[in-house]
């Protein structure tokens, strides 16, 4: 549905959208990148689908919820689409992310530099271990605990990013609450509760390799099934 704003001009209406939409977006504007990369200028819904191994009838419900994009007997501008779906993810903002937690994993996520091509500055980085406290990484000094509040406050930080055991990841995200952060990226294996105007992403890698574990071990016994069948008379 559409209406007007000031300038005349139509805006889609704010409406609920499911999270299995929105969790598809992503992979759209990583597609549609690619493609405006290597210089698609349009590509239909069923030509994309072929590309994503989805639908076409997917794809264009998906968009259908945000205004839709396309138009018939030409499909999608690439260069447009790829756009619309990066500001309806919010990249066309800049976030700023503070990091908790030095360690291993903090270190990989501060030295990925693709996050800022995003728009997702990693601001500060803090951690409780004083033999990590002053190091730098990627050029970002590694702070004390102690500094945390005064930071956030003072670079107007929005995400807060925990790569921190779980033991301490509460007690962490109740001080990111308090600061007024408005998201929190969880890696530690906590499921953390928070006002519903802060918004958690959880990461769970282990969940990750479990899963993956057991579509092997599924896909093993069908392809067996599969094979007994084909020589079973």
């Amino acid at each position: 549905m559409f209406s007007l704003n000031v300038s005349g001009e139509k805006e889609v209406e704010r409406k609920e959208i499911s999270q299995a939409v929105i969790s598809r977006l992503p992979r759209y504007y990583r597609y549609l990148g690619e493609l405006r990369d290597d210089g698609v200028e349009r590509i239909s819904s069923q030509e994309l689908s072929e590309l994503m191994q989805s639908t076409a009838s997917q794809i264009r419900q998906d968009l259908n919820h945000f205004g839709g994009f396309g138009q018939q007997g030409y499909g999608y501008n690439v260069e447009q689409l790829y756009t619309e779906i990066g500001k309806i993810l919010g990249l066309d903002q800049i976030h700023h992310l503070v990091l908790i937690g030095a360690g291993n994993l903090g270190q990989a996520l501060a030295n990925y530099v693709n996050f800022e091509r995003r728009g997702f500055l990693i601001e500060g980085i803090f951690d409780q271990n004083p033999a990590l406290v002053g190091r730098q990484i990627r050029g970002i000094k590694v702070r004390p605990m102690e500094e945390l509040e005064s930071f956030i406050i003072e670079h107007h930080a929005d995400i807060g990013v925990l790569t921190i055991p779980k033991t301490a990841a509460v007690a962490a995200a109740d001080r990111l609450v308090r600061c007024g952060i408005k998201a929190i990226w969880n890696f530690a294996h906590v499921d953390l509760k928070v006002p519903p105007k802060v918004q958690v992403e959880n990461v769970h890698l282990s969940d990750s390799l479990m899963k993956l574990s057991y579509n092997i071990c599924n896909y093993a016994e069908l392809h067996r099934e599969q094979t007994d069948r084909a020589i079973d008379p």
